[in-house]
């Protein structure tokens, strides 16, 4: 997902389930740094990322938004 204009959140609502984002994303989602990402994807807070080449990370579209809407606190 392309991040026009720096609103990394920019489109996220009309994303297929099947779709993947990248950290800045993830970031906008739960207002919160990159390192608090980390520690709360360790901890099963924030579902886990999927390694999608040898140097692409992403989180599926679908999983953040079952998150979100469980209440899944950040």
């Amino acid at each position: 997902m392309s991040v026009p204009n720096g609103n990394a959140l920019s489109g996220f609502d009309s994303l297929p389930d099947a779709a993947h984002v990248r950290l800045p994303v993830v970031q906008a989602l739960y207002a919160c740094s990159d390192e608090t990402i980390r520690r709360r994807v360790k901890a099963g807070q924030i579902p886990a990322p999927r390694k999608l080449g040898p140097r692409v990370t992403a989180w599926n579209v679908g999983d953040l938004r079952r998150a979100l809407a469980a209440g899944t606190k950040a």
